[in-house]
């Protein structure tokens, strides 16, 4: 829905943060790992 969009969750600011990474930052599985990994730590 539109909660990825919304500033007020940090599934907006990932989202936002992966778009960037589309130039530079690797493959397609790099990413999901690297946002996996940060969504993992916020709920631990």
């Amino acid at each position: 829905g539109g909660n990825g969009y919304i500033n007020e969750y940090p599934t907006g600011r990932l989202l936002r943060d992966a778009k960037l990474y589309d130039i530079g930052a690797g493959t397609n599985e790099i990413r999901r790992m690297l946002i996996g990994r940060e969504l993992f730590e916020q709920t631990a």
